[in-house]
């Protein structure tokens, strides 16, 4: 009687402690067949940048901080070139039902401002079907999130340069997820070492303990923050509650989990990296292109969904 009594408390306090909805789930695109895999998070305190021992160290890694993250979701994968596509052509914006299905935005498709097609292959002929979508700036993955929502009823947006951190380490604290020895790069990454100068298909290599794949390598991923070189020195020692560097400028923002094209110290867990306007410099366009980096096809982007909804302000905000 008392195993049964405690095995019922057991399953309510898992119920209430955890919920229903926090679990793994595929976010379908209404009138294709396409979905976006997506990972829970939860929330946690973790210790965000490096150490001056860590091999491959940069000064903008430190002073080491504790901060805190709130729950969420994070994309299994990196968006592919499959999703990124239906954003840019849009010719399923008119099969989003009249009500969305998700509840957590409510705005018209057709408001969100959609990206130009770019003047040549962005893929530069590394592939396309299951490979990430690769060249697009900040605001153009910003914009992709605000469109899935739209098109979803659910609010996306893309993570905090913390949350990106926080959901790599996966409650590690070593160099990489998988430990401090580059050498096992090559079961979970792929780098300049193992790439043949070329991204690769998603989901190809082993992921890290919270089942995200191609954290480390394949491309580097946009977050939300303007980037400061001399950030973690401003924060006071004590933890630090969802951080988010504003943006206030178009450059430099911050990029994450380094590329195929990169060496195995700019994979690291910890690694920071500012975008630059130069990954428009072979652009011919006048004016350049606001949605697309003919430089940069070493980077990415993917979503987060968080569990607390933000206030329909908010929301803007992100997507802005």
């Amino acid at each position: 009687m008392y195993k049964k009594w405690f095995n019922w408390v057991w399953v309510v306090f898992f119920l209430i402690g955890f919920g229903s909805n926090e679990k793994e789930y595929a976010q379908p695109i209404p009138g294709t067949q396409e979905k976006v895999d997506m990972v829970f998070i939860p929330g946690g305190t973790f210790t965000m940048g490096s150490p001056k021992s860590e091999q491959g160290h940069f000064g903008d890694e430190g002073p080491q901080h504790e901060v805190e993250i709130a729950p969420f979701w994070m994309g299994k994968f990196e968006i592919t070139w499959d999703l990124y596509e239906l954003f840019m052509a849009r010719e399923i914006d008119s099969k989003r039902p009249q009500k969305a299905l998700g509840e957590e935005v409510n705005m018209d498709v057709d408001a969100v401002s959609g990206a130009t097609q770019p003047y040549t292959d962005m893929s530069f002929g590394m592939g396309i079907e299951n490979y990430p979508a690769i060249c697009m700036t900040h605001l153009a993955a910003v914009k992709f999130c605000e469109w899935l929502s739209a098109m979803t009823g659910n609010f996306y947006r893309l993570p905090t340069e913390a949350e990106w951190e926080y959901a790599c380490r996966a409650g590690t604290k070593t160099a990489y997820s998988f430990g401090d020895d580059p050498g096992d790069l090559d079961i979970y990454a792929w780098h300049e070492g193992n790439s043949a100068g070329a991204y690769h298909q998603v989901g190809q290599k082993k992921p890290n303990p919270w089942g995200l794949y191609d954290m480390h390598g394949n491309v580097s991923e946009w977050t939300l923050d303007q980037y400061v070189p001399t950030l973690y020195n401003q924060r006071k020692r004590k933890t630090i509650i969802n951080p988010l560097e504003k943006p206030t400028k178009t450059y430099p923002r911050v990029v994450r989990g380094g590329a195929w094209s990169d060496k195995a110290g700019r994979l690291r867990s910890a690694s920071r990296r500012p975008s630059s306007k130069i990954w428009k410099k072979r652009d011919p366009q006048i004016p350049k292109s606001l949605w697309w980096h003919t430089d940069a096809p070493f980077v990415g982007f993917r979503v987060v969904r968080p569990l607390k909804t933000p206030s329909s302000e908010e929301q803007k905000m992100y997507w802005n």
